[in-house]
């Protein structure tokens, strides 16, 4: 809709887009049809960035090249030739050709005219003077000052320069491709080839005389480092002269292996003489009573035995020998002599060695034990002793090999520094020889003229210039938003709409003609809208007979739809009375000039007389005081006033007054059945609007619609569309 909606508006203001862009166009005709021929020289040169077989010796290095290093190169190359320097040395060589030379380039300027013979003179000198310098003019001195309105005059400075020269890149090439475009295909070529010329020759200057920087830099740095190299190691060679040493890591290594050895042997002497103590404590253990009574308990009851029968042996041998030897004792003595030998023989049974050969045994192994125990403690002593004598010589080495390590460190990073700076040097010293690899392939020659502009520029004038229209009637349409349709009405205030009246020209509108006569189209349409709202009302009133019709704010043609439906209604033989209750503004009354006024029909007044005629259309009007309704007469005696009107009336129209009159509207629409308000096309809904929308949401059934005044609005079209 929105879209359909400005296609309309295009074609309302259709003649704009013809007339505006037929104007540009013939305006750019005559501006253009004067324009000179323009020439365009063009010259490349090869840089050697990207091209390979001008890189032999950094031919890896140039592979590896990343294409946004490729890219920032070419970038200051052509930020190099747009310099202002090479620009001045452009424009010297111009000014120089042209006083040097009986066919200058370009036609003299005013200036240069206006100037002496020794003044040109002296102009040419300073030129050549600041060419071959390289030097811009100064503006403070008053002289060159002038100079440069010279080259200014003869559009030789640099900003008319570099408004028609293009440097840019051959696509992804190797080139840099320079054209000037001017009305001299001479001068073209001219400025196309010393620009070139000179770039050349000052960035091959620039890049040597930093190469040369660089590289001597470079060899005085490198002759430092190898003089702090020489230095460091002469320091080490002395230090190790005056304290003997010959191989730190060898010696320190070969005493440690020793220390190792000699722990070792060490830890095993203490194990052995631990283990030696505990053998000889388990053989101690074997002749301590409490273990000779566990090796004895088995032949303690036979010794007992054997003892008491030797006494008792004793005994009788003592009484055989006391006596005197005794037969009867002998026998006796026999008896326990055999005993005895029984006994021992039985004792001699549990015994399973001979106790006095294991004791033996033990005391042998005690003194191997306690030889070989002494054996070990003496060698831990000489063990202890040699360690200590290693641990000496290693500690003594620590010093040294710390001096040692520290020289070393020295001496690595400075060999390491002089590498790094002799490679740096080695490899500055051979691109010094290979670095410049500009060169201009392509010299710039005059060509002929180019194609005409003219047309294209015509043409683009009128593109210009339609969619210039376009594009602020699409702003205007954008930023509108004024109400023009029905929908867009009932859209933004959510009330219901009874219909619409066509926008009639003219400054008063003949009704008796409207009816009569057959008249052009919007009189027609706005007759068969008329009818139209007519019917919806008599829809809504579904018998009642009041209708109010007001609007937000004044002049939006509610006064003109009060008449014109009364017209309408009496045009159907209906009896029509038409009050005017707009009291600021009785635009009825001062038009119609009634009989009897509201003031007096509705006055609560006993000797109030006032009827009005019972003709087929009638007017109420008023005398435009600032009066409200209830301050002719009270709502009960006004309501029965109406009450006698309906009786009389098919129809009965209120006019009141908008509703930014408050209370004045408001009073009127109390005695209505149904009210209309009236909304003119191309008006905006402001917020201090918005109470008035929700007052009439307030009537609910008592509303009847809007009627949308003086709409650009065709329902027929909009059907075809």
């Amino acid at each position: 809709m929105e879209i359909a909606n400005f296609f309309k508006l295009l074609r309302k203001h259709r003649n704009i887009l013809i007339i505006i862009p037929l104007l540009t166009v013939i305006g750019s005709f005559f501006l253009v049809k004067n324009l000179s021929n323009s020439y365009i020289s063009h010259a490349q040169i090869a840089t050697g960035i990207v091209d390979a077989s001008r890189h032999v010796i950094d031919k890896e290095e140039n592979a590896n090249a990343q294409e946004q290093q490729v890219y920032r190169e070419f970038s200051n190359l052509i930020a190099v030739m747009k310099l202002k320097k090479l620009i001045n040395q452009v424009s010297y060589q111009l000014i120089i050709h042209d006083l040097s030379n009986n066919a200058p380039f370009r036609k003299y300027s005013k200036e240069l005219t206006e100037m002496r013979p020794y003044e040109r003179d002296h102009a040419l000198a300073v030129f050549k003077n600041k060419f071959q310098r390289l030097e811009p003019l100064s503006l403070y001195d008053k002289n060159e000052d002038k100079l440069n309105d010279i080259l200014i005059s003869m559009k030789y400075d640099e900003r008319s320069i570099l408004k028609s020269l293009n440097i840019e890149r051959d696509e992804d090439s190797d080139f840099i491709s320079v054209s000037f475009e001017s009305e001299n295909p001479q001068l073209s070529a001219f400025i196309v080839n010393v620009l070139c010329k000179q770039f050349i020759d000052y960035y091959t200057q620039s890049v040597r005389q930093n190469e040369t920087t660089a590289v001597n830099f470079l060899s005085k740095l490198l002759e430092e480092k190898r003089k702090a190299l020489s230095e460091k190691t002469e320091e080490l060679q002395k230090y190790k002269i005056q304290n003997g040493v010959l191989s730190l890591d060898e010696q320190s290594k070969a005493i440690f292996d020793q220390i190792m050895v000699y722990n070792d042997k060490k830890l095993q002497a203490e194990k052995d003489i631990i283990s030696y103590d505990g053998a000889i404590n388990s053989i101690n253990g074997k002749f301590e009573p409490k273990d000779r009574k566990y090796v004895e308990s088995a032949v303690a009851k036979y010794n007992q035995a054997i003892t008491s029968t030797q006494d008792q042996l004793h005994v009788l041998e003592d009484r055989y020998v006391r006596s005197g030897f005794n037969p009867r004792y002998k026998a006796t003595i026999d008896s326990v002599q055999n005993e005895l030998t029984s006994q021992l023989n039985l004792s001699s049974d549990k015994y399973l060695t001979n106790p006095l050969v294991a004791k033996d045994d033990l005391v042998h192994q005690k003194l191997t034990l306690e030889i070989s125990r002494d054996l070990a403690k003496y060698s831990v002593k000489s063990i202890d002793k040699e360690l200590a004598s290693l641990n000496g010589k290693f500690t003594r080495l620590v010093p040294f090999d710390a001096t040692v390590k520290t020289y070393d460190f020295d001496i690595d990073i400075a060999g390491k520094e002089y590498l790094d700076v002799l490679n740096r040097y080695n490899e500055t010293n051979l691109k010094s020889n290979f670095s410049i690899n500009l060169r201009q392939v392509e010299m710039a020659t005059p060509d002929i003229a180019q194609p005409s502009k003219k047309i294209l520029l015509i043409a683009l004038s009128a593109v210009l210039s339609v969619v210039a229209c376009l594009l602020v009637m699409f702003i205007l349409f954008y930023l509108d938003k004024s109400i023009k349709e029905p929908s867009e009405l009932v859209n933004k205030t959510q009330l219901p709409l009874l219909g619409y009246l066509n926008r009639i020209n003219g400054a008063n509108l003949d009704l008796k003609k409207l009816w009569d006569v057959e008249h052009r189209d919007k009189m027609k349409q706005f007759k068969e809208l008329l009818r139209s709202i007519r019917f919806e009302i008599d829809q809504e009133l579904r018998g009642e007979k009041v209708v109010a019709i007001t609007s937000i704010d004044e002049m939006e043609g509610k006064t003109l739809l009060a008449i014109s439906l009364a017209y309408s209604y009496s045009m159907i033989n209906k009896k029509v009375l038409l009050i005017d209750g707009n009291f600021d503004n009785p635009t009825i009354s001062k038009t119609v000039l009634p009989n009897i006024y509201v003031e007096d029909f509705f006055k609560n007044n006993p000797l109030n007389t006032a009827e009005v005629n019972n003709g087929n259309t009638t007017v109420l009007g008023n005398h435009g005081s600032d009066v409200t309704p209830f301050e002719i007469g009270d709502e009960a005696f006004i309501k029965g006033r109406f009450n006698e009107l309906k009786s009389k009336y098919d129809i009965i129209i209120i006019d009141t007054p908008p509703l930014t009159s408050l209370n004045k509207s408001k009073e009127w629409l109390l005695f209505a059945n149904k009210t209309l308000a009236v909304f003119e096309s191309g008006k905006k809904l402001t917020n201090s609007q918005k109470p008035y929308i929700t007052y009439l949401r307030g009537l609910e059934n008592k509303f009847a619609g809007w009627v949308l005044n003086n709409a650009d609005f065709n329902q027929k079209e909009n059907n075809r569309s």
